[in-house]
């Protein structure tokens, strides 16, 4: 009889003898996976919001409409399972197609036969896995086929939509995101396989755990990994978490320095260090680490850090990251690493300030807006004669000779008038700054300079 996920329970039926005779072959079992593929929405582990009774596809489907879409998530969280399932589900024919291995030619045909098939009265859902390698001109080749509704498309992506796909697709289709697996989905997993297979996961609690933390949010991968739990498991034996990680070796991290993992942990890291959560700050950096990133990146990254978000509240920050750029360049890794963590911790620990941030912006919008504005002439060195009898030079006091090495002068362009960028927090060192500037504006005012 067969069971909820395509399996089979009971005693398993004779194997038929190979034809022409001989002895007998019985059929190769599927892999656990494909074995546990859902065949309805209902089934879905993980995606409730979508797929469960309240689910965006599960009120589309009862409005009777379904219109084209891009499934954007990390692998083995079912993208391909629930495209399949709404063509199924409505009727459609489905096709698949992988941009990896497709061309224009390839499109061609597959619309030709959507066409006619539409023609015989039956719509197609094609779907796109990793549609976002398609280039722009290919993404534009589905826009006339989605407009007169020869195929509905789906897309699948591992990658931010809105910036892998073109507008124009975009705006044609609904982006339905996919949610990494947690830690509950794929226990449910798991206990599913275990019911198919019809014995236990040979793993005592921890490793069972850490079972869970290798798939990464993976549905696929905890089953494949689940496979060669039992593929190596003796009789009557029972893997701890040390002897787990022998066994299925240890599986990366999932991870692309040049895409989504790495913008959103690199994220993660800079807010962490702008929050003063140092603990954070090495969580992301060890996961950083741990992927693959290159240090030297980071070593830049806490650079930047230390200028948008410590500034002078702490001066020795900027120093002390790129003290810890030049020591991982110096050491390389491991030993160098740890520099990069010291630097971390410091950064995350000192008092912040955006002021030198902020005035900067302020200043670079200043100069953009108001244009070659000439320095006033009091302030213009006048190497020559000519430059003398136009002023350059006049009036110009030197704040050395002046009490408290302070003249006051107002060193902006006239047409522009004195302006205010900097200000300084009253936090770590810029309280200092603070208290110097606010007396510089006491003596320009007492002069009749401000």
């Amino acid at each position: 009889m067969s069971d909820l996920f395509g399996g089979s329970s009971g005693a398993p039926a004779p194997p038929e003898p190979r034809r022409g005779g001989g002895a007998a072959a019985a059929e190769p079992k599927r892999p656990l996976a494909d074995r546990l593929r859902p065949t309805s929405l209902a089934e879905v582990v993980g995606q409730e919001h979508l797929t469960g009774q309240a689910g965006v596809l599960t009120r589309m489907l009862g409005a009777g409409t379904l219109g084209s879409m891009i499934f954007w998530g990390p692998p083995g969280t079912g993208k391909t399972t629930v495209a399949r399932l709404l063509a199924g589900q409505v009727d459609f024919a489905f096709e698949q197609i992988s941009a990896i291995f497709s061309g224009v030619a390839d499109l061609k045909k597959m619309f030709e036969s959507a066409r006619l098939r539409r023609s015989n009265g039956r719509p197609t859902l094609l779907f796109v896995d990793e549609i976002h390698r398609f280039n722009r001109a290919q993404q534009d080749s589905f826009l006339p086929v989605m407009e007169d509704g020869t195929v509905v498309l789906v897309g699948a992506t591992t990658e931010n939509p809105s910036f892998e796909l073109n507008a124009a697709l975009l705006s044609r289709a609904r982006v339905l995101t996919f949610h990494p697996h947690d830690a509950d989905s794929l226990s449910q997993l798991l206990l599913r396989a275990e019911d198919v297979e019809q014995r236990p996961l040979p793993l005592d609690a921890e490793a069972r755990a850490v079972l869970v933390r290798m798939a990464d949010g993976d549905g696929r991968a905890i089953l494949t990994l689940a496979e060669e739990v039992w593929r190596a498991a003796r009789a009557g034996e029972t893997f701890d978490a040390t002897q787990l990680q022998t066994i299925v070796q240890r599986r990366a991290p999932v991870y692309d320095k040049g895409q989504d993992g790495h913008y959103n942990l690199i994220s993660a890291l800079h807010k962490a260090v702008r929050g003063s959560d140092p603990d954070a700050a090495l969580y992301y950096l060890c996961r950083m680490f741990d992927a693959g990133e290159d240090p030297l990146y980071l070593g830049r990254r806490l650079v930047r850090m230390a200028s948008e978000d410590i500034g002078l509240a702490d001066p020795q920050a900027l120093v002390i990251a790129n003290a810890a750029k030049d020591a991982f360049d110096y050491l390389g890794s491991p030993e160098g690493e740890l520099a990069l963590a010291e630097a971390t911790v410091y950064l995350a620990t000192a008092p912040k300030s955006n002021a030198v941030y902020t005035a900067y912006k302020a200043a670079m919008r200043a100069a953009k807006e108001h244009g070659s504005l000439v320095p006033p002439k009091h302030i213009l060195n006048a190497p020559t004669k000519l430059m003398k009898g136009e002023g350059y030079g006049t009036g110009y006091r030197y704040d050395h000779d002046e009490p408290d090495a302070f003249s006051g002068q107002d060193y902006f362009p006239e047409a522009l008038g004195r302006q205010n960028f900097y200000q300084p927090v009253e936090r770590g060192f810029e309280a200092t700054l603070k208290k110097r500037m606010d007396h510089w504006a006491r003596l320009r005012a007492e002069r009749g300079e401000g």
